[in-house]
């Protein structure tokens, strides 16, 4: 298995600076260098027939719906451990982004283990609901359907979104889930935890399992009041490696939302929905993504702390990206144009999001990604990138900074220009345009990092260790 590290922020339609939904996820991993990829699955591609790489779980034909629609997708580019699809945008314009690994207890591991052969798992949610859903919330329905007849072997957390909802779900245990519609004027930080928090059974905004109240009730697991149903609680872990391993990174972003937030970065209970002081923006979004404490005692390349309070705390930003996006549903441009799936790969340390249109039937091949060491690929790019920005941030970091100002403003530049353009553009010549601009911007993103890897080399000429000048 792979993605074992990631970090989700989810923003309502009121909160965003725009008025869109967004959802967004970096996809983390371990040692282990995983190549992403970014890909249309057409219709005619979509699988007829079933089989998880990792469990071997065959999923029954009737399950896999005769007319998918086309999305997008993030998978894995060698295809080893199954697809991977991760996140994307279906032809319908709903979201998900699949899956935030999270936490859980003994009490309900006891009730419900987790699979030991058999079901479900990160490798298989995205390809077998995004292609056969309309809305945000028939996204938690199949994923409902799909956990309680094949069960899983890991907890997840996974976001559907649409233009005017967002739902996050969690698994609990084998074959449970609940899930909670995000208000319109709120944003979620959701770390490697359980993190559905206030729980209100039978009510509008809230799905879980049918039974799951009364296993709740029979096993006694509701720690607080009767008829208060904190999930993180009664589910969720509260340990100390989540003190330091997860909830350092809620505490940073709702500072960073809301400087008066109060608390420390360890504390157990922070809130899941929160409301921000000012709106959301896809540079706020990818900041955060990116984000090692900074101007904190915790931050690795900072000034402030000693070695050990700079390794105290897992940051958001970490070697360990492989993949992130914001999947942005936009609410005031035609619905042919809408969908934007933001896409960075690498460590988001040294990288820069490019918003790829969906509404698409190829992708830049500069994109796509293959599994070996490949300069001309922007994955293999952005991994030299940071790797060698690493070796000295305070002189390299501000390099990034220009670069990806420059790289967001041409963009967005591109972005609207396709908008005012493609108004007058259907069918398939609109999607021949948004196919172009989508190369377009892959491509100037592709060469700004050329040029930032040449004055990175320009720059580290003069610091090298190995060197020996008569004027020393």
């Amino acid at each position: 298995m792979k993605q074992t590290e990631c970090t989700t922020i989810l923003v309502g339609k009121k909160a965003s600076i725009d008025g869109s939904t967004m959802i967004a996820r970096s996809e983390d991993g371990g040692r282990t260098i995983i190549p992403e990829a970014f890909k249309v699955v057409m219709p005619k591609d979509q699988p007829k027939h079933y089989e998880s790489v990792i469990s071997h779980q065959k999923i029954d034909d009737s399950d896999l719906l005769t007319a998918p629609l086309r999305y997008t997708s993030a998978p894995d580019a060698s295809n080893e451990n199954g697809i991977w699809a991760a996140a994307g945008i279906n032809s319908d314009n709903v979201a998900m982004t699949a899956t935030e690994t999270i936490t859980t207890n003994a009490r309900i591991q006891g009730i419900d283990p987790l699979l030991e052969k058999g079901g479900l798992g990160e490798e298989d949610f995205v390809t077998l609901t995004l292609p056969y859903i309309h809305s945000a919330q028939e996204g938690v329905e199949r994923v409902g359907y799909l956990l309680e007849k094949y069960g899983t072997y890991e907890m997840n957390g996974m976001a559907f979104s649409d233009k005017d909802e967002i739902w996050y779900l969690e698994t609990i245990g084998g074959h449970h889930w609940a899930a909670r519609r995000i208000p319109d004027d709120a944003y979620v930080i959701a770390p490697n935890r359980l993190n559905i928090d206030e729980f209100y059974f039978e009510t509008p905004g809230f799905l879980a399992s049918s039974d799951l109240k009364d296993l709740i009730e029979e096993y006694h697991l509701n720690p607080d009041e009767p008829n208060q149903y904190n999930l993180r609680h009664i589910f969720g872990s509260s340990t100390i490696k989540d003190a330091h391993y997860n909830n350092p990174r809620a505490w940073y972003v709702h500072r960073y939302f809301d400087p008066d937030f109060e608390g420390q970065p360890g504390d157990q209970d922070q809130p899941f929905i929160t409301y921000p002081k000012h709106k959301i923006s896809v540079e706020d979004i990818k900041f955060l993504e990116s984000s090692h404490y900074q101007d904190t005692p915790y931050d690795a390349y900072g000034d402030q702390g000693t070695p050990e309070q700079k390794k105290t705390f897992r940051p958001i930003g970490i070697n360990r990206n492989f993949e992130t996006h914001i999947l942005q549903i936009r609410n005031d441009v035609p619905s042919g144009i809408a969908g934007v799936q933001w896409l960075a790969f690498g460590p988001n340390t040294f990288n820069t999001m490019v918003p790829f249109y969906t509404n698409i039937t190829t992708t830049p091949a500069s994109f796509q990604t293959g599994p070996k060491f490949d300069l001309n690929q922007i994955f293999w790019l952005n991994k030299l990138a940071a790797q060698l920005g690493d070796t000295n941030f305070r002189v390299y970091g501000a390099l990034e900074e220009d670069f990806e100002q420059k790289s967001l403003a041409q963009c967005h530049k591109i972005q609207h220009e396709t908008d005012k353009e493609a108004l007058n553009f259907s069918g398939d010549e609109l999607q021949d345009k948004l196919d172009a601009a989508n190369q377009k911007m892959a491509d100037t993103v592709y060469n700004n990092t050329v040029d930032l890897l040449g004055n990175m080399v320009k720059e580290g000429h003069g610091l090298m260790t190995l060197k020996y000048d008569l004027l020393d």
